[in-house]
């Protein structure tokens, strides 16, 4: 079975860092785009930054800009969200995800998701 665990999430002042590290197992995960997706509260859950299955390719929501690095390590089964200059609006759960073809078809996959708090 699919299997996403996230990790590295905390508590963090802003203006700080964090490094989320998402470890996948139960497929083939240099084959797939990963995506990083956050969700606060009372809000909906949306997409931070996504990258090909190569890393060739990245893109980012357009408030992590220039701040989230999205990268991936396929030897590790792990992909990794660099959050710098941390702000409150980032507080959320993070969650990694990605596309796998199952019995019904394409078949989306979460991890269990890890808390980013920034607060003074």
């Amino acid at each position: 079975q699919v299997q996403l665990v996230e990790s590295g999430g905390g508590l963090v002042q802003p203006g700080g860092s964090l490094r989320l590290s998402c470890v996948a197992s139960g497929f083939t995960f240099s084959s797939y785009t990963i995506n990083w997706y956050r969700q606060a509260p009372g809000k909906e859950r949306e997409l931070v930054a996504t990258i090909t299955s190569s890393g060739g390719v990245t893109s980012y929501a357009e408030s992590v800009k220039g701040r989230f690095t999205i990268s991936r390590d396929n030897a590790k089964n792990t992909v990794y969200l660099q959050m710098n200059s941390l702000k409150y609006e980032d507080t959320a759960v993070y969650y990694c995800n990605t596309l796998t073809l199952g019995p019904l078809g394409a078949t989306p996959n979460w991890g269990q998701g890890t808390q980013v708090t920034v607060s003074s």
